[in-house]
């Protein structure tokens, strides 16, 4: 069993459900003591995060990454437990093996392997872990930056481990990730009995015109990196159960997710413009997940696509789709940013799994990095 396996192993037998860590912090700490890593916990409320920094020379390269899964579903739905990794036809299962417990894995030896030979590397290297992605992420990464940005501790590079690879490991690469914006929609009415609609006011009806034109708004048309911001409602409720009663209001879950050519107040003055133009009595809530984010050329870039190239032999794809991810709590501090990872097509789902040879050139990948932009040969100045 390699050292990247065995890691992996050990992380996925913790069940680190958001936001517990479940011991993975302590082992990942406990295991890079012996290599001149500072360990600093930052925690914050019921979110457990890590800061492992070695060295204090510019430039700084950050492994970044998330210890915590999601739930796992039903288990009688899984073919093995899903905290039990389990080997099969080359795959190792397990919730967390794809995202992101085998990123972490692999870069945690990938730096082991590069220590023992360029312990002397320039600059410094620090490996971010915080227990609460998956979830709203109130106190993770974003928290750690604020701390961070109050002692002027910059991150040039940031690598993040998300699964970002399609049909092949590296395959595609993460250069930036659409804003998330959610609103919450109340739409008050008078609520009456069906056979006297003119004794009460639907909501429903009322809002149904202008959900309309928000679904057919063209809210852009995106850019030479970015799709179209997208537009969609995930939740419709109202009504007390009984199919007699006009309901009294009506409550709506909405997200977007948008390009760089839309910013998070143009986007709330055009819903209230089109809201207001239906004469609607409405209540609207925000909750901003994120901006979008890019990294546009530079030296990390540079890196990877030259570290995929040496590692497999192919070339790699730029791309900005998926969901959020951490990077984006990074991107607004001026560090350049890119996400490299696992496939992506089992996370999240039933019988989540990795591939032990993709897991491995992950972790080669991570190590070829670390040569391109630390060492004498691969050095870029900042």
């Amino acid at each position: 069993m390699s050292g990247t396996l065995e890691l992996l192993n050990d992380l996925i037998h913790r069940p680190s459900v958001t936001p517990e860590d479940a011991g993975c912090l302590e082992a990942i700490a406990g295991r890079l003591a012996g290599l001149d890593f500072n360990a600093e916990r930052l925690d914050f409320a019921d979110t457990k995060n890590l800061w492992l920094k070695r060295g204090s020379n510019k430039p700084l390269l950050v492994f970044l990454g998330h210890t915590d899964v999601v739930p796992p579903g039903p288990l009688e739905a899984w073919s093995s437990p899903p905290f039990e990794p389990t080997l099969r036809d080359g795959k190792l299962y397990g919730r967390g093996a794809a995202d992101m417990k085998g990123s972490i894995a692999a870069f945690i030896t990938a730096v082991e392997r590069f220590l023992a030979k360029h312990a002397d590397h320039h600059g410094s290297i620090a490996i971010l872990l915080t227990s609460d992605e998956e979830g709203i992420a109130t106190h993770g990464v974003v928290k750690v930056v604020e701390v961070l940005e109050q002692r002027r501790e910059k991150i040039d590079w940031c690598l993040v481990g998300e699964p970002s690879s399609s049909q092949k490991i590296g395959d595609v690469i993460r250069v930036g990730r659409r804003g998330s914006l959610c609103g919450k929609l109340t739409v008050k009415g008078i609520q009456g009995h069906v056979a006297y609609p003119s004794l009460a006011d639907n909501p429903i009806h009322r809002v149904t015109p202008a959900l309309l034109e928000l679904t057919g708004e063209v809210w852009d048309v995106g850019n030479a990196y970015f799709p179209a911001t997208s537009f969609q409602i995930s939740n419709i409720n109202a009504g007390t159960g009984a199919e007699n009663i006009i309901p009294g209001q009506v409550d709506i879950l909405f997200n977007w997710r948008f390009s760089t050519e839309l910013t998070e107040n143009v986007i709330k003055q055009r819903v209230t413009a089109i809201l207001d133009k239906h004469g609607l009595t409405y209540q609207l809530e925000w909750r901003l997940s994120g901006n979008p984010f890019l990294t546009t050329g530079g030296e990390l870039i540079n890196a990877v696509h030259s570290a995929i190239k040496t590692v497999t032999g192919h070339d790699t794809e730029d791309d900005t789709g998926g969901g959020t991810s951490d990077g984006r709590f990074i991107a607004p501090t001026g560090a350049q940013v890119v996400e490299l990872g696992p496939l992506n097509a089992s996370i999240h789902k039933i019988d989540e799994h990795i591939g032990l040879d993709e897991l491995e050139t992950l972790s080669q990948i991570y190590e070829q990095v670390l040569l391109n932009l630390l060492t004498e040969t691969g050095i870029k100045p900042v």
